[in-house]
């Protein structure tokens, strides 16, 4: 079994024969790794992000997506790539730049994708030898989260409509006059009026099919599509909450279960029912009343169930997710994971219906999980101690295709036997890329936090390390705040990255973090600022104590999203860091409630409203510490992004504003183009080279 690279979990005693053994290697490890060097931002850009894997029906073939970014046209780079599943060389099969989201014909011949090569993204199929695809669509507002019915008659798709619009001729003249007035004033009488990084133009996205026929010389031709959500004012999926994973077909190909929100007040809702709708048209049916999501359905392979993941607390959109089971025939709804503590993930069906898989956070890795459907016993480990996800099913149940990374490796894809057992990896996109790249492993730790509760940290050597020298500490705080460090990899944070300079960067998994447990997640809730910043406080001293290599006289801390508000919230509360980075933090919670868009989200963890617990939204809002020590006086670099509506980058201008009027330097950074995360390729080199900039300078 081929097993990705692991934490190197410490404290664990060696043999004396392992000992010795890692003694003699010890040498040959160094004068590898003195031929290698550290990341740069041009390796890290170059590289490709594989995602999506789709096995054919006959298991013989993998069809996948890969991105990479383009810098010097400043976007992304997509395309469509297929591999033999057994192993092989991989064939690029479109080249448009502009192609995602492969779903394999159920005969196995074609391919179905969504591509803007033309203007509005629409579906197109190619044949498995390749050739020029054939453009099925031609919507206005676009397509996305299609699917294929199991029939191979239908194809589902959503499209952005304006509710009461008939149809796309009125879709597109209100687009068309929208777009030639010179009155660009936006009006609303509702909230949520915008979400993470758009305003709502008065458009819903709604659930379309399509019927298809031979085309002859053509692979397809598609008639009509029909709005099976017509005049409905919700979106399907539901808005930034949902993908094409809350839409699925029934085994007989006659009907479509999807997620909806039809809440009236949006923005304090964490609800989300399943509908069915016979894909012939008719009043789409609520088939779940929970007060809370219900998403991700997936029908049993005979059709008598749907699986789907549910939460159970209103409100709370870090609430665990659990398994269900619904019973088409009576309405029963059964929780198969009650006592799982981790939260459930993209639920698959074997093909004989004996077991569902999913993945779950456990601890920094992602597991994927197998149990049976007849029963609630706890779910098995099919995968341990690895990072798994997008998860595909051959049609005869005996080969699993799946993406898995970590630290140390960008994402690829995998298989394993249905039991787990012989995996492979299937594609190595980055491992010519990455070859004369010294990528260090993390070394997880346990430490005491508040209360004596046990958290977990996890620890990266910079490259070339020596023992006997003294190196600097970065300590990185996690978004969420119900979020979590773990053993993947990224781009926007990457550890690897922030090492490279010769760094020991420090991740820890405070109160608030998910796949430790529920009671673990829901212990920040009004508390922002307490546990956490123990937990904290207590694993740099974990740390300054355990290894003597760290420097405890040059340390700084930086953090995005929740992260960042923690930076914020160092500001005012300690002095030990040398330098402070704080991207999209929330500063001042009483103002960041009134202008964010997911209002359940400040309701719940704060309590309340501003108005109603006023004493909790200043307790825990870093700007109330403004004066802790007389005044601010950590060096801090401050970044933010224009279209951020989830943490509007007004809360960055306070905190600067804040840090200038009290004589500490820093320094003010709005990405005028981007929204919470940095993600083109020329502004995150920018967002990175400021970051080590201001790290070398205060650290170095």
């Amino acid at each position: 079994m081929i097993r990705k690279l692991q934490f190197v979990r410490v404290g664990c005693a060696l043999s004396v024969v392992a000992l010795v053994s890692a003694l003699a290697a010890a040498p040959f490890a160094q004068a590898q790794n003195a031929a290698k060097r550290a990341m740069s931002f041009d390796d890290l850009i170059g590289l490709s992000r594989v995602h999506e894997p789709q096995l054919s029906p006959d298991g013989k073939w993998i069809a996948y997506g890969v991105s990479t970014p383009d810098k010097a046209a400043n976007r992304g780079v997509n395309n469509i790539w297929i591999v033999p599943a057994g192993g092989g060389e991989p064939r690029q099969l479109t080249r448009s730049v502009r192609d995602a989201r492969p779903q394999w014909s159920p005969d196995g011949k074609m391919i179905a994708f969504v591509s803007s090569r033309e203007g509005a993204p629409q579906i197109y199929v190619i044949a498995l030898a390749g050739g020029e695809p054939v453009k099925l669509t031609n919507i206005s507002g676009g397509v996305d989260n299609h699917h294929w019915s199991p029939d191979g008659k239908l194809l589902a798709f959503t499209s952005e409509v304006y509710p009461d619009c008939p149809d796309d001729a009125c879709n597109k003249k209100r687009d068309a006059d929208r777009e030639s007035s010179k009155v660009k004033a936006r009006i609303y009488d509702h909230l949520l009026y915008r979400h993470w990084d758009h305003w709502n133009d008065g458009k819903r996205s709604h659930l379309f099919v399509v019927a298809l026929e031979s085309g002859g010389t053509a692979l397809l031709k598609a008639g009509t599509p029909r709005d099976l959500t017509a005049g409905a004012d919700y979106d399907v999926p539901p808005d930034q909450r949902g993908d094409a994973n809350d839409i699925a077909f029934s085994p007989d190909s006659g009907e479509l279960c999807f997620t909806a929100l039809t809440d009236k007040v949006e923005a304090i809702s964490t609800n989300g029912d399943l509908f069915t709708v016979p894909v012939a048209g008719g009043t789409p049916k609520r088939i779940t009343t929970n007060p809370t999501f219900d998403g991700q359905p997936a029908y049993s392979p005979d059709g008598k169930w749907i699986a789907y993941r549910a939460q159970m607390v209103p409100g709370y959109e870090s609430d665990r997710w659990r398994l269900m089971l619904y019973e088409r025939e009576t309405g029963l709804h059964t929780n198969l994971t009650d006592t799982f503590d981790r939260s459930v993930a993209e639920p698959v069906w074997s093909p004989d219906g004996r077991t569902i898989y999913f993945h779950a956070e456990s601890q920094g890795e992602s597991p994927l999980y197998a149990m049976s459907p007849s029963n609630t016993t706890t779910p098995r480990i099919v995968t341990p101690d690895t990072f798994n996800g997008e998860l595909s099913i051959s049609a005869d149940g005996h080969l699993l295709a799946f993406t898995r990374s970590s630290l140390t490796m960008p994402a690829e894809i995998f298989t394993a036997s249905a039991d787990g057992g012989d995996v492979h990896q299937i594609t190595h996109h980055n491992a010519r890329k990455l070859a004369s790249v010294e990528l260090p492993k993390p070394e997880a730790f346990w430490f005491a936090g508040a209360e004596g509760t046990q958290v977990e940290g996890f620890l990266l050597r910079p490259p070339q390390f020596d023992a006997s020298k003294k190196y600097p500490l970065l300590l990185l705080v996690h978004g969420g705040p119900q979020g979590a460090w773990d053993d993947d990899w990224g781009y926007r944070w990457n550890p690897q990255m922030f090492v490279a300079p010769g760094y020991v960067a420090v991740m820890i998994n405070p109160r608030g973090s998910t796949g430790y447990g529920q009671k673990f997640t829901d212990e920040i809730t009004e508390d922002w600022g307490g546990r956490v910043y123990e937990d904290l406080m207590k694993g740099v001293d974990y740390v300054l104590e355990k290894y003597s290599f760290v420097d405890g006289t040059r340390m700084a801390a930086a953090g995005g999203s929740y992260g960042g508000y923690m930076i914020d919230w160092f500001a005012g509360h300690t002095g030990r860091f040398k330098a402070l980075i704080s991207h999209a933090g929330p500063y001042n919670k009483t103002s960041m409630y009134g202008a964010t868009e997911e209002l359940w989200f400040e309701e719940h963890d704060m309590g309340g409203m501003p108005w109603t617990n006023p004493e909790s939204y200043r307790k825990w809002s870093p700007s109330t510490y403004a004066a802790a020590f007389a005044k601010y006086n950590t060096p801090t670099l401050v970044i933010g992004g224009e279209l951020d509506f989830r943490v509007p980058y007004t809360q960055d201008l306070e905190f600067f504003t804040a840090l200038q009027r009290q004589g500490v330097p820093s320094k003010l950074v709005i990405f005028p183009d981007e929204g919470h995360w940095i993600l083109k390729p020329q502004n995150s080199e920018l967002w990175y080279k400021l970051f080590l900039d201001w790290l070398a300078t205060y650290l170095k």
